[in-house]
């Protein structure tokens, strides 16, 4: 009996602390979301050269932190659009993969840091 009770503590324990630090290591993934990290080669890649006038695009700048982060709700609107709704983005290209709309998914929701 007393055998019974110690491995289910201990099985419990193994439980709980497994369950702990994969709480941590999401918690750790979540901060260390940035946008010259992590986003800033996305916007490069899929919104230039209309949205970079250095580039010669002349629609709503999305060159630097600020205008991201400023228009970060209508990007992600309008990157979930399917290619045939009016308003999607990238214009005339390919929708954007689930994982990298997640990154900017994660990092808005992580606080938008630079």
């Amino acid at each position: 009996m007393k055998k019974t009770i110690v491995f289910v503590a201990l099985a419990g324990l193994t439980f709980t602390l497994s369950y702990c630090s994969a709480s941590k290591k999401s918690a750790k993934k979540a901060v260390a979301m940035s946008y010259e990290t992590n986003v800033k080669e996305i916007i490069e890649a899929n919104c230039a050269p209309c949205h970079f006038p250095s580039k010669g695009g002349n629609k709503e700048p999305l060159d630097s932190y600020a205008s991201v982060s400023k228009h970060i709700d209508d990007i992600l609107r309008r990157i979930q659009l399917n290619p045939s709704d009016r308003g999607f983005m990238p214009n005339r290209r390919a929708k954007l993969s689930e994982s990298t709309i997640e990154v900017l998914k994660d990092w808005k929701a992580s606080g938008m840091h630079e």
